[in-house]
């Protein structure tokens, strides 16, 4: 679990194929202290420490994990954003966030508003549907909120904090990002289908 709160930006050392997935070594100087096993939403999607050196972080991405997210994308000096696993006692600044990537969506624009910035998403009808004005959603592992919707997406107003500490301030319009829409959301249209 997590909060959608990004601890540090890591900059992609390596990613290599893997049977059908990607095996990814990431510069992580703050986060490095985790230890093989630890959880790790990187851009977004939990994945597993396979090994910690102090600077770096390993991980293997599966095809699954490929096919719903941008990981499979990823070059070397990319950044991405970095968050560990939520530990009891610690606050919940975000949302619930589980690492489980719902699907992509793509930046259609990214303006200056004020000192921060608003960015509008196209979101796959599938993925819009959860989706409320000032609801929660997670952008690339970043807990944001929808400021407005859309026929075909949603408008997410950025402060100037989350553009200066996340990949989200580099965004441009064409990108993908991954996303996950609101726990919550989806498990009461599951209980109200029932």
């Amino acid at each position: 679990m997590f909060t959608g709160i990004v601890r540090e930006r890591g900059r992609v050392a390596s990613a290599e194929p893997n049977g059908g997935g990607v095996h990814l070594r990431i510069a992580a100087p703050e986060t490095a202290g985790a230890t093989p096993g630890d959880s790790i939403a990187v851009s977004g999607c939990c994945l597993t420490v396979t090994a910690a050196d102090g600077e770096t972080l390993e991980f293997d991405a599966v095809p699954e994990t490929i096919a719903r997210t941008t990981l499979g994308g990823l070059e070397p000096g990319a950044e991405v954003n970095l968050e560990p696993a939520l530990r009891a006692g610690e606050p919940l600044g975000g949302h619930f966030v589980q690492g489980h990537v719902d699907g992509r969506a793509r930046v259609t624009t990214l303006d200056p508003e004020g000192d921060g910035a608003r960015m509008r998403l196209q979101l796959e009808p599938g993925l819009l549907r959860y989706c409320v004005e000032k609801g929660s959603i997670a952008v690339d592992g970043v807990s944001l909120t929808v400021a407005a919707l859309h026929e075909d997406g949603i408008d997410i107003a950025l402060v100037p904090f989350t553009l200066e500490h996340t990949t989200l301030g580099a965004l441009a319009p064409g990108d993908e990002v991954n996303v996950e829409v609101d726990l919550l959301a989806k498990y009461a249209e599951r209980l109200a289908s029932a």
